[in-house]
């Protein structure tokens, strides 16, 4: 298998996945662009490296991310060349493991998003099953137990040399604040590979819940449980709680799990709404989370404060690039009446741009 991994073909389609992810370099400072000419150098001694077991991958970067509710999400960013090598095993080694993932796991798969998991969902709850078990694994991509998912790897993957590479990715230290840790759980946020190990790890969920004839979506650690009664959410609930638990060691937080009505659960940044229709009666449809508007909000914000180093064409250019995205993402949802009161507090922003950037015009001295 290690062959397929650096055969040429793989590696030329790997190293322009990493050119199109771009991305921030790692601990050694390379850029993505210094990529191609560092590889003409290097190539023949980084497979040879990698063919004969000897190869080591450098250090994590961690970088701090702050979240939406104050607390900070650690993203670990390998290097680029670690990056693309990653990448070259994850394309030779999903081949493996796609065709046995389950039908409704959504995220990070080809032919498949977020959108077709929150419709899923909407099917479920149209279909009468409005008692939600929502479960939330705290910290999932830091807890991920290296001895399960490396056992769960070797099922598919036989190849002692792409093993151990796997195996020396997982257990590279991370650098945080000039600090290097030692690691001896998770998968890092930031990985080419992360994705695909996070699936492995989740597909043991998948084979349970599919074997109780259970009703769920998942994306990613994402994942909900559909009953038609609260009795049956609770016993499914506790019976899950203890699989996570007892089998894959993964903690929930149980502040934000529970046991939800359509009105009160939301998934990948949606809400369900009652259509208040006659003759609908059961039916939800689908609504932009608050969290969603304030974080759009929160970047529209950004773009117009006076503050920002920008003319007022990039600010334009940049609220269009916000806009298209935002509205491509959430173009299932009912919009038209909350983006009319945006529309109306982005002109005034937008008013107050024009005139700071007028004021900036005139040179010191003279009267507008």
């Amino acid at each position: 298998m290690i062959e397929k991994v650096i055969n040429r073909k793989n590696m030329l389609r790997a190293h322009r996945q990493v050119l199109v992810n771009k991305g921030s370099s790692g601990v050694d400072g390379m850029q993505v662009q210094a990529l191609s000419d560092h590889l003409d150098k290097n190539r023949e001694k980084i497979a040879l490296e990698v063919c004969s077991g000897t190869y080591l991958p450098q250090a994590i970067l961690g970088v701090e991310i702050p979240k939406s509710n104050g607390k900070i999400r650690l993203l670990g960013i390998p290097t680029v060349t670690d990056r693309l090598l990653q990448q070259a095993v994850s394309q030779v080694i999903t081949i493996k493991f796609e065709p046995e993932f389950k039908e409704h796991s959504y995220g990070f798969r080809p032919s498949r998003n977020a959108h077709q998991a929150v419709q899923h969902a909407q099917k479920n709850i149209h279909a009468g099953y409005h008692h939600i078990v929502d479960i939330d694994l705290k910290s999932f991509f830091d807890e991920v137990d290296h001895c399960i998912l490396l056992q769960l790897l070797y099922r598919k993957v036989k190849c002692p040399f792409t093993l151990r590479l796997i195996r020396k990715w997982l257990r590279s230290p991370i650098l945080i604040k000039g600090k290097l840790t030692k690691r001896r759980k998770g998968v890092p946020q930031g990985s080419p590979l992360s994705p695909l190990l996070s699936n492995i790890m989740l597909h043991e969920l998948d084979k349970e819940l599919e074997k109780r004839q259970l009703r769920y979506v998942r994306y990613a650690d994402d994942f909900s449980i559909y009953t038609k009664s609260n009795q049956a959410a609770r016993k499914v609930g506790n019976q899950i709680y203890l699989f996570l638990q007892d089998k894959l060691k993964l903690p929930i937080n149980r502040e934000k799990s529970g046991i939800r009505k359509p009105v009160q659960f939301g998934i990948l940044g949606y809400k369900f709404v009652p259509t208040y229709k006659k003759g609908d009666k059961g039916r939800y449809q689908l609504v932009v989370s608050d969290k969603s508007w304030k974080n759009l909000k929160e970047k529209l914000k950004a773009a117009t404060r006076k503050t920002s180093p920008m003319s007022f064409d990039e600010r334009i250019y940049k609220l269009k690039e916000i806009q298209q995205g935002w509205i491509n993402y959430f173009r299932m949802a009912s919009l038209s009446g909350k983006l009319k009161e945006l529309d109306s507090w982005l002109r005034n922003r937008l008013r107050y741009c024009i005139w700071t950037d007028c004021l900036k015009e005139i040179p010191l001295g003279e009267e507008a």
